[in-house]
């Protein structure tokens, strides 16, 4: 593999890499070719490699791979998975665990690069998928040569090769592999098309491959076009925070808001794989394009997308629950603020000053209660607290997170940043304690 030798040493020549080595053809074949170069261009090699535990060979495999590794010279790198969060979903579950594991690397040995073995065959096999279960422009690409993930290059030196190749090239150069017999089986949609829909393809044109590279990057040539005409506007459509405003979304052409939208997603992709086809991106788009001031739908992997008061909203659901119960004798640290103790008086509602006598100590800090109510400073009666948040447009995930002053009658006293109850005093008036809050 000269050429891949060739383009590898300019690339990597005083470099630190991680090669992703499962002990496959495809990533042996790899590995053999980095070290015939390492030595002339001063390569730091890592081999990186997850031993699943659900072969019996798996074991076999990772000593394998380290032997060969040290072999060589390079420094092994191994993680075992002891226990899977999705069994449902085992594919899923080890890639994010892989590239957990990965990152984890990256930032031990400060590298440069990340390669992986994904070869030709592999191409053929994400476009027919996406193909089949339906995509937009930037997923019919497939992946790229080189990308960019976490602070790191992504290299994938094999693209133009077949997995044929990569075998024979194994054999004739004696690197031992291991072939993982679940490969074989059809339960896995992947492996359907890798062992009936490829062989089909091959008997027409047997560099079969090379014409879906070809297609992967005229697709990706027109799509990084529109991208930088997408995000040439992006500066028009946010506000002082950097949130996207739908409305103003809305008025850019449909390419370009598409675009923009598959952008904030590939952000996601690698360390978070979300199975997008096209019917959820038309409801995506349909969410956006809704009368509705706030409509939010559920994506897969706890994502969910839409609008709150006209700013775009992506983001992961997980861990955004937080049951707060704190007794506030100290400075308090939380998920969306800090609370703590100041002798600096604001009449501003990031700031309340208390007269302890009038209340009942210790002051708590907890999350809303259906039915909470606040007596607000200077009206009369009592207001909702879930009125308050919709008229102050504090989104629905973050009320739920939303750290509330009551004292331990439980009178809620202030909604930090919001409004301050009837016992709040002014600067004339007598208080022995000042609350202040920091938004995060």
């Amino acid at each position: 593999m000269k050429e891949e030798q060739e383009k590898l040493s300019k690339l990597l020549k005083n470099k630190t890499v991680i090669v992703s080595c499962s002990g496959g053809p495809d990533s042996m074949a790899l590995l053999s070719v980095v070290n015939n170069i390492k030595d002339a261009n001063n390569i730091k090699v890592i081999v990186a490699h997850v031993n699943h535990k659900v072969r019996k060979e798996s074991d076999e495999e990772a000593v394998m791979v380290e032997n060969y590794a040290k072999s060589n010279n390079d420094i092994f790198e191994l993680y075992e998975i002891q226990k899977y969060h999705d069994k449902a979903n085992f594919h899923e579950d080890a890639r994010k665990i892989r590239y957990e594991f990965l990152k984890e690397l990256k930032d031990k040995y400060k590298a440069d690069y990340l390669l992986t073995a994904h070869h030709g065959d592999d191409l053929i096999e994400t476009i027919l998928m996406r193909i089949t279960r339906g995509s937009n422009l930037k997923g019919y690409i497939g992946f790229k040569e080189e990308s960019n993930w976490e602070g790191i290059k992504i290299l994938r030196p094999l693209i133009r090769r077949t997995k044929k190749y990569l075998e024979e090239y194994d054999k004739e150069n004696g690197i031992p592999y291991r072939i993982d017999k679940t490969n074989y089986s059809d339960d896995y949609t992947r492996n359907r098309y890798r062992n009936k829909v490829i062989p089909l393809l091959k008997e027409e044109n047997e560099n079969i491959n090379l014409k879906y590279l070809k297609l992967s990057e005229e697709l990706n040539r027109y799509y990084e076009y529109v991208k930088e005409e997408s995000l040439n506007n992006l500066h028009s459509i946010v506000d002082k925070d950097n949130n996207i405003i739908v409305s103003k979304l809305n008025k850019l052409p449909d390419l370009q808001k598409e675009t923009i939208i598959s952008e904030i997603i590939i952000k996601y992709q690698l360390e978070d794989y979300l199975p997008i086809t096209d019917n959820l991106f038309s409801d995506m788009l349909n969410t956006l394009n809704s009368k509705k001031t706030n409509n939010i739908i559920n994506l897969p992997n706890d994502y969910i997308f839409g609008k709150e008061y006209d700013k775009l909203v992506f983001k992961k659901t997980n861990g955004d629950k937080e049951n707060i119960d704190y007794i506030l004798d100290k400075d308090y640290s939380g998920k969306d603020f800090d609370i703590f103790y100041t002798d600096k008086f604001d009449k501003s509602n990031n700031t309340i000053a208390l007269n302890t006598s009038e209340i009942k100590l210790p002051l708590k800090l907890r999350t809303k209660k259906d039915g909470d109510t606040i007596e607000v400073l200077n009206l009369k009666g009592k207001k909702k607290l879930s009125d308050i948040f919709i008229n102050a447009k504090i989104s629905k995930e973050k009320r739920n997170t939303y750290p509330i002053l009551v004292d331990n009658d439980d009178t809620v006293l202030w909604i930090p940043s919001v409004k301050k109850s009837k016992f709040a005093k002014e600067k004339n008036e007598k208080y022995d304690i000042i609350l202040s809050c920091k938004e995060k």
